[in-house]
């Protein structure tokens, strides 16, 4: 915890994908932050956490990273307040993304340790 009280806490969580020869620069649409204070970060996995999509595609041919959002806060219900705001502006960012990236967001609302 800080010395303002706020501590780190997750907002959501999430997966973003697409084919491997697919030239995609998530930074040119997605926000690494946003007001009050909300962070959005995303890694690429070096192996995806599962075999395939519901669709049957096949995970290793596609380029998967994990997205965390993040803010800091008193308490988790504080930062719960932002969460459908931050669901829907990370949608719109998300549906600028070019054909073939796929994506999927959930609350995961609890404090980073």
């Amino acid at each position: 915890m800080s010395e303002d009280g706020k501590k780190p806490i997750k907002l959501l969580q999430g997966y973003l994908w697409f084919p491997k020869d697919a030239d995609v620069d998530l930074e040119a649409h997605l926000p690494t932050t946003l007001e009050p204070d909300v962070h959005v970060l995303w890694d690429e996995l070096p192996n995806a956490p599962f075999a395939f999509f519901d669709d049957g595609t096949l995970a290793a041919t596609q380029r998967i990273h994990q997205l965390t959002a993040l803010t800091f806060a008193e308490s988790e219900e504080d930062a719960g307040r932002l969460v459908p705001w931050l669901a829907e502006t990370l949608q719109a960012a998300l549906e600028t993304t070019p054909e073939g990236v796929g994506w999927q967001l959930m609350e995961d609302l609890r404090p980073i340790e």
